[in-house]
């Protein structure tokens, strides 16, 4: 028995050579598609970086992850399913849920595209591109932008690309871009949150306190003065409003928040923002969308003020501390969100 491994082009070259025909019935053809799920994507570059030159040098926060985004999205197929997209996939098949889809409708999505995997960008070509990115760089750290041009300008060194192709690869780039935009303003939001889960955990419980008595037809009891208090409508509407549930929906959505809390009780599971994926955007838009002047005027001001210098290097030292940056990738994110956030 011969065992062997080969790519699908060159394969396929095998099988139409008339002289190969003797072998044809001889040959048990397992196909193994590329990896479809973004976090388990990164754990494949970290190991061939691990077995690389690479490993001496500091990865950014994320860098793989746009990495991984792109690679993806370039081997799913899109789905005929009113309202999903390519991105929306993705993250299902990371085990995300998405708005409109559940986990159980991965393998429906499987079905519809049995040759998913089939082609698109292998992992040799990123860890050949987060090379090139080092060689044009004069640091020893690589961020998520440095990664996203070196893949891009792979894309012109490529021999056998299409133009077609190329423009499909050029929009994935882009779409990563825009991932890594919303990733990197989170990080930095919650860098300037100096208690951030305990400030999400108090807005959560605020917010489920108020659900339950709206639900249930019930009064709040103010904790100071023991006076009943109706349930406040605009701080339930403040985070709602952050995840698109319009006045119409408001009472389907706060009822399947306590049907989810019911059933975690019943399981002896504790309920917290993170457990419903659009409650928790909810909740994580409210508190930045609170913080979004401060963090603005603190990272684009050129010429910051002593208060805004110490808030800088507070900041910049928490995400060093806590979110895995050096103090060159955490300069440089802090200077990326400040002109994201004045456009």
């Amino acid at each position: 028995m011969i065992v062997a491994h080969t790519n699908e082009n060159e394969y396929k070259a095998f099988i139409s050579n008339k002289k190969n025909e003797a072998l044809h019935s001889r040959i048990i053809v397992m196909k193994i598609p590329y990896n479809l799920r973004v976090s388990d994507e990164i754990k494949i570059y970290e190991k061939l970086i691990r077995q690389s030159d690479l490993k001496d040098i500091h990865i950014a926060p994320h860098a793989l992850r746009v990495a991984a985004i792109f690679s993806v999205l370039s081997r799913l197929k899109e789905s005929k399913k009113q309202g999903m997209d390519i991105v929306k996939k993705m993250k299902l098949y990371d085990g995300e849920d998405v708005e409109g889809f559940k986990q159980k409708d991965v393998t429906e999505l499987q079905n519809e595209a049995p040759e998913e995997g089939m082609s698109g960008v292998d992992p040799r070509y990123v860890i050949n591109r987060l090379s090139s990115a080092l060689i044009r760089t004069s640091t020893r750290c690589i961020n998520a932008l440095d990664v996203l041009r070196a893949l891009k300008d792979g894309l012109d060194q490529h021999p056998s690309i299409t133009r077609e192709e190329k423009e499909r690869l050029l929009n994935f780039i882009s779409i990563a871009r825009k991932e890594y935009d919303e990733m990197a303003k989170k990080e930095v939001q919650k860098a300037f949150v100096y208690s951030y889960e305990e400030s999400a955990r108090i807005l959560f419980d605020n917010y489920l306190d108020n659900v339950e008595a709206y639900c249930n037809g019930t009064k709040l009891k103010d904790p100071i003065t023991d006076e009943e208090l109706d349930p406040d409508e605009k701080l339930m509407r403040s985070i709602e409003e952050q995840i698109g549930v319009s006045e119409n929906a408001k009472k389907s959505f706060r009822e399947e928040i306590l049907i989810r809390l019911s059933s975690y009780a019943r399981k002896g599971k504790k309920f917290d923002y993170t457990c419903h994926e659009r409650l928790r955007e909810a909740v994580e838009k409210k508190l930045f969308a609170d913080l979004k002047d401060v963090v603005k005027i603190t990272t684009s001001t050129k010429t910051p003020d002593a208060e805004q210098l110490k808030r800088i290097n507070e900041v910049s030292n928490k995400l060093i501390s806590e979110y895995g940056y050096c103090a060159v990738c955490a300069n440089e994110l802090l200077k990326y969100v400040g002109s994201l956030l004045n456009r």
